[in-house]
C-alpha cells in the first residue's frame, strides 16, 4: 500500500466563485492528513486545474463550488483531462454545486455522467472526503 505523503492533490474553487473559506479548510485537513496539496484558490478555470495537475503529477483534482453554478462550470472537465493525458486522474466535486433545492441522488447521477468519481453534498466533512480519498487512491 502507498502512503498519503506520496499522493498529490490539486484543489480549488471553480468558475466565478469567490468562496475561499471551505477550500482553505480542505487544504488544511488534507495537508494535516499527509497529502501534498496544491491549492489554486478561487475563480479557477478548468484549464488551470489541468495545468496544475500536469505540472505537479497530481493523483486527484478536487473541485469545490459554493455559488450554485458548479454543474455548468464542471461540464467537459473529464474530457479535457483525457485530452491532456490525465484520463485516469481521480475527479472529486463538492459543495453547493447546483442551483436551488434538488434531490442529491439526481445531482450525483448527473456529475457521475460528467465523469466525476465522487460527488459530495453541501456540509460534507473533510474527514469523509479523506476516507474516500484514502480508499480511491489506495493509501493507508
Amino acid at each position: 500500500m502507498e502512503h498519503r505523503k506520496d499522493k498529490k492533490l490539486v484543489i480549488g474553487v471553480i468558475g466565478a466563485d469567490v468562496h475561499a473559506v471551505g477550500i482553505r479548510i480542505l487544504e488544511f485537513a488534507f495537508r494535516e492528513a499527509g497529502y501534498q496539496v496544491t491549492n489554486l484558490g478561487v475563480m479557477v478555470s478548468q484549464e488551470e486545474y489541468i495545468g496544475a495537475a500536469l505540472e505537479t503529477g497530481a493523483d486527484a483534482i478536487i473541485v469545490s463550488s459554493l455559488y450554485g453554478h458548479g454543474e455548468l462550470d464542471c461540464r467537459g472537465l473529464r474530457d479535457k483531462c483525457e485530452e491532456a493525458g490525465l484520463g485516469g486522474i481521480l475527479l472529486y466535486v463538492g459543495g453547493n454545486i447546483v442551483v436551488g433545492k434538488q434531490d442529491f441522488s439526481d445531482v450525483e447521477k448527473r456529475f457521475h455522467a460528467m465523469g466525476f468519481d465522487r460527488v459530495f453534498p453541501p456540509g460534507t466533512s473533510p474527514e469523509e472526503a479523506l476516507e474516500w480519498l484514502d480508499k480511491d487512491l489506495g493509501v493507508q
